[in-house]
């Protein structure tokens, strides 16, 4: 390709940080939950790039098909792939357009299309570059442009963004926990390629109170290495949902005599952890289960499928909760749109 930017640049990076960065330096945007990509557009050649240096390119057909409909010849875009399921998006349904048959791809590009949320522009039409400016130049031209060559694109769509720290919260009263958090980035800095300078994230953490069904040794010795967690479901059963592993070490010795003492219950009555999966190995479906007596308070950020999406952080044990009373309702979403905050 001839644009002044490679296929191997790297997009600029977010510092995880516990709060809301304020003052007139920053700008906020929703922050999605999908697939981070790079769009590279010179003539007929287009390329989607992940965040890692991976095309992405041949997942999503319908992606390429959109962009070239765009009549800007020449461009670089910043954004993020997601899969819209009602009015809410599903990372589910995104993993599963990662598949190495051609007619898989091809089917679910038309059953579960794929939208394209532009945030950043870092080529413009006349194959100017743009990272050297400032992100309150480069948003001046990413609104420009969106104006003149995405509008009617249904499959591509333009971020919100705002200097007002009063979006943020907007956002996250009119969609609640169905957004993935909010972004923030200096306005006053140019495009920090590959590195965490430039831009903050700051997750839409929630908690849940589960039963502690069973537990997986550490590998190679006899102290608890994690707690898998449950919580009941509509026919009530305990599900499997996850797992914590983030115990102290000094904590662990005596926690293991506990656990220890409460094995020989049937754990999981609904599903099992060590189920088939891609992920799965020899060591992750070996566990203890446990009667169904301890319950914890867990810090998380996504629930969807049935499963909490990442290990979650335990705050504390919950010894004034019944097990009974951890149920699948608490982690349930209240119907929300995010297709309203996009353009």
């Amino acid at each position: 390709m001839s644009l002044p930017l490679r296929l191997s640049y790297k997009p600029m990076e977010a510092l995880s940080v516990d709060a809301i960065p304020e003052g007139p330096d920053w700008q906020y945007e929703p922050k999605w939950d999908g697939f981070r990509c790079l769009v590279f557009r010179d003539g007929d050649d287009i390329n989607l790039q992940s965040k890692s240096g991976q095309s992405l390119t041949r997942y999503f057909p319908e992606l390429v098909a959109a962009l070239a409909a765009v009549k800007a010849r020449c461009f670089v875009l910043d954004g993020e792939i997601v899969v819209p399921e009602g009015r809410v998006f599903s990372f589910d349904a995104l993993l599963q357009r990662i598949h190495p048959a051609a007619s898989r791809v091809k089917r679910l590009s038309t059953e579960t299309p794929a939208l394209l949320i532009v945030f950043d522009l870092l080529i413009e039409a006349a194959g100017k570059p743009l990272t050297g400016e400032t992100l309150s130049t480069r948003r001046e031209k990413l609104d420009a442009f969106a104006k003149k060559y995405l509008r009617g694109h249904k499959r591509i769509r333009l971020s919100p963004a705002t200097a007002k720290l009063a979006g943020p919260k907007k956002w996250l009263t009119q969609v609640g926990g169905t957004l993935d958090g909010i972004i923030a980035k200096r306005r006053d800095m140019p495009y920090q390629s590959g590195n965490r300078l430039g831009m903050q994230k700051i997750k839409n953490m929630r908690t849940a109170d589960c039963v502690v069904g069973g537990f997986r040794y550490n590998e190679g010795k006899k102290t608890v290495g994690s707690l898998l967690l449950g919580l009941y479901n509509d026919e009530g059963l305990l599900d499997h949902v996850g797992f914590t592993s983030g115990l102290k070490a000094e904590e662990k010795k005596a926690l293991t005599a506990k656990l220890e003492k409460l094995t020989g219950g049937e754990g999981f009555s609904g599903d099992k952890p060590g189920g088939p999966s891609r992920w799965s190995t020899k060591r992750s479906s070996e566990w203890q289960p446990l009667k169904t007596r301890l319950v914890v308070e867990v810090c998380y950020d996504h629930f969807s499928g049935g499963r909490f999406r990442h290990g979650m952080r335990l705050l504390r044990w919950r010894p004034d909760m019944a097990p009974q009373q951890c149920t699948m309702e608490q982690v349930k979403q209240k119907k929300a749109d995010l297709m309203k905050l996009l353009k």
